[in-house]
């Protein structure tokens, strides 16, 4: 079990988000990747997981993998991981135990697209909760050039942004800007539902896998 520090509750409290760097280690992130390429690779059978797709910007017709979501119910590896370790870690910070709402891998493959400013709370989640928290684990490297998450550090403390079901618009982020937030595969991000956040397409030749 990961036992986070003082520290790191405050800075979680500060910035509304918390970096665990190596939080898995090689081994994990092997099997990680492992898992997540049995998901890629698995039939798409209905009432299973759900497989979601757009096109490639480099050609506009290549169907490309963009998320994977609801594997836990038929991946019980997976679903330990984040059952686990992960759930802890949130309950930690949440300062109670912490429930699984939603489990989600983002591709991201190359020429996939990237993800407008917005706050996971927009995504009609208050009639469920007041407040979650996102758990980013990086499966490869996440860089500026194949789309790493971008993030405003404080803004959580300000609510609500935008509507539901909108991206932030620009006027609704004056006063901050987004900072870019590179990861080593084995890192973990956690990060308040009010967080402002966004990622740029993968032009690169490398996808940017993470499982949320």
């Amino acid at each position: 079990m990961t036992v986070l520090s003082a520290e790191h509750r405050a800075q979680f409290d500060r910035d509304g988000y918390l970096v665990l760097r190596s939080m898995f280690d090689r081994a994990m992130v092997a099997d990680l990747d492992c898992w997540t390429t049995e998901l890629l690779d698995a039939p798409e059978v209905p009432g299973r997981h759900m497989v979601y797709g757009e096109p490639s910007l480099v050609d506009g017709r290549t169907r490309l993998v963009q998320r994977i979501e609801n594997f836990c119910p038929f991946h019980a590896r997976f679903d330990a991981l984040l059952d686990g370790p992960l759930r802890d870690a949130a309950g930690q910070l949440f300062g109670e135990s912490a429930v699984m709402f939603k489990d989600k891998i983002n591709f991201k493959m190359p020429g996939g697209g990237g993800f407008e400013p917005h706050q996971d709370q927009q995504a009609g989640w208050t009639r469920y909760a007041s407040v979650f928290i996102t758990v980013l684990v990086a499966v490869d490297d996440a860089t500026v050039e194949n789309g790493c998450l971008e993030i405003a550090a404080g803004q959580h403390r300000c609510g609500m942004l935008g509507a539901e079901w909108q991206p932030l618009r620009v006027e609704e982020m004056t006063g901050f800007q987004l900072a870019p937030l590179p990861t080593r595969a084995g890192d973990a991000v956690f990060f308040d539902s009010y967080v402002p956040h966004a990622s740029q397409p993968n032009l690169s030749l490398r996808p940017r896998r993470a499982s949320m």
